[in-house]
């Protein structure tokens, strides 16, 4: 899994058009937590946000790319 990073989360965020709201639904981790991290006020996601978010944009066609020298990043699923 990829360690998330405020700018990761932005991304894919963006290209499931939700909003930290819509995130916070979805994942079930609180509106708070999300806009800290995005915010970088937090630094790390505990195991359990970090997971519970994934998986959310995981449902939602989301696919977050390892770091293969290139950094990594985030894009849609194929269909």
């Amino acid at each position: 899994m990829v360690r998330l990073t405020s700018k990761l989360t932005k991304a894919a965020r963006a290209l499931a058009g939700w909003t930290a709201a819509d995130l916070s639904s979805v994942s079930g981790v609180a509106h708070d937590t999300i806009r800290s991290f995005e915010s970088g006020r937090t630094k790390t996601l505990t195991a359990v946000n970090e997971r519970a978010i994934v998986t959310a944009f995981d449902a939602a066609g989301i696919a977050f790319i390892p770091e293969n020298g290139g950094g990594a990043g985030v894009r849609l699923k194929e269909k």
